[in-house]
């Protein structure tokens, strides 16, 4: 399903006479991320040997799904900082501190999707700007569409999962310690996880 738009090397002819799939067209609509059921979260290198796993338990967002004219969907999604959960609590203190994220300061880090095409099958890549801190850039995320269903409560849901690699220094993420071994505490490297329900609103 061509959710997010879709590369199309026919003429311009050609493509307006394609029909509309209608089960794509009835998904069109503005959905929400249902929290309680979404994770974001991140993966990153800790003392060279093993992977640190973390998550942001406070977040929403807002998914605009356009089946009949899918390169008008879009994505965004703000997520709290003080929020970060890695099991740890003097690790999550750290992260909210300034050293890292600087939570009070900058309690919010935002996704606002730009541009989306489909790689084909149910595989989809969103184009957007991530903001943390003062710093925005551009991400990719590479998404796969799991699917749509009509949960127990009636809400029409859409799932979808996903990730993206990031350097932290590009967005001023730079501390560390380095090992007596050699190399560093954390690494620059870390990969964002989305595992994403949404419910669409009513009309």
């Amino acid at each position: 399903m061509g959710l997010f738009g879709r590369k199309n090397t026919e003429s311009a002819t050609t493509t307006a006479t394609l029909p509309v799939d209608p089960a794509l067209a009835a998904l069109t609509g503005t959905y929400t991320i249902d929290a309680a059921h979404s994770s974001i979260g991140f993966t990153v290198r800790h003392a060279m040997v093993t992977n640190v796993r973390g998550s942001f338990a406070a977040h929403e967002g807002t998914l605009k799904l356009n089946g009949t004219d899918p390169a008008h969907s879009s994505a965004s999604i703000d997520v709290e900082i003080a929020s970060i959960d890695t099991g740890i609590a003097d690790r999550d203190n750290h992260l909210r501190s300034a050293d890292f994220f600087d939570a009070e300061q900058f309690p919010r880090m935002t996704f606002r999707s730009t541009e989306a095409a489909h790689l084909g099958g149910d595989t989809y890549r969103i184009t957007g700007d991530l903001t943390i801190k003062d710093v925005t850039k551009p991400l990719s995320i590479d998404l796969e569409f799991n699917g749509s269903a009509t949960d127990p409560y009636g809400n029409e849901r859409v799932g979808f999962e996903g990730s993206a690699q990031i350097l932290r220094s590009d967005w001023g993420l730079t501390w560390n310690a380095a090992l007596e071994t050699g190399g560093v505490m954390v690494s620059d490297k870390v990969k964002l996880n989305f595992d994403i329900s949404a419910i669409k609103q009513a009309a």
